[in-house]
This record gives structure tokens, sequence and C-alpha cells, in this order.
């Protein structure tokens, strides 16, 4: 279909970190493209991602943040990988890591942290 290799997309914000986990909602737990558009997207593909967005927020997060939520991407990947074909409750746990996520860039105003990023 498409020959062109999966270029991966490093989030620059806490609002593009918030739309990869949207995103990885809708697409676990193996996060292969059936359209043909992606060619190579894959768990390792965005997990490299998340976690490269995560470090370039790293200052702006804070120490602590930013280290709950790579233990937290971790935990979900681990899960992802231990269902792969959304049999178990694995999936169900990885999903639930990325609202834990989620609630940890979002303030009680409900807006994402850090000047509304």
């Amino acid at each position: 279909m498409f020959n062109r290799p999966y270029k991966p997309y490093i989030p620059r914000s806490i609002g593009e970190i918030m739309d990869k986990l949207g995103s990885m909602m809708l697409y676990s737990p193996t996060f292969e493209d059936d359209s043909g558009y992606f060619p190579g997207r894959n768990i390792d593909t965005i997990s490299f991602e998340l976690n490269e967005g995560l470090k370039a927020l790293r200052k702006k997060l804070g120490e602590e943040r930013y280290a709950a939520l790579v233990a937290l991407s971790d935990r979900m990947r681990a899960h992802f990988e231990a269902d792969p074909e959304n049999k178990t409750d694995d999936t169900l746990k990885g999903r639930a890591l990325i609202h834990e996520m989620e609630g940890l860039l979002i303030n009680r105003k409900g807006k994402a942290a850090n000047n509304g990023e």
C-alpha cells in the first residue's frame, strides 16, 4: 500500500502528550496500523515517542512527576505486551494506567498543568 517508513512523532508539550495518550487508548494493546498510513507503528515506536516526549518535558514536569510518569509508562507497556490480543485484563490495566498518567498531567481545574499547555 504505502512504502514509507514510520517516522516517530515526539510530543513537545503537555497538550501533545495528552493527545498521544488519547490515541494510545484507541490503538492499544499493539498500536499497529491497519490502514497502511503508518507502516511500522507498533508498541516499540509508540513507547519511544511517549517516553521521549516525557524526557523533552522533564524540566517543566519536575523530577517527581516525570519519574512517576515514566514508571507508569513502563508498567503500561508491560500490561499491553502481556495481552497483545486483548483477551485478558492486562489491556484494561494498561488503559487504566493511561488514565492515571492523564491525571498526573491535569490539575484540579481541568486545565493542563503548567500554564494551560
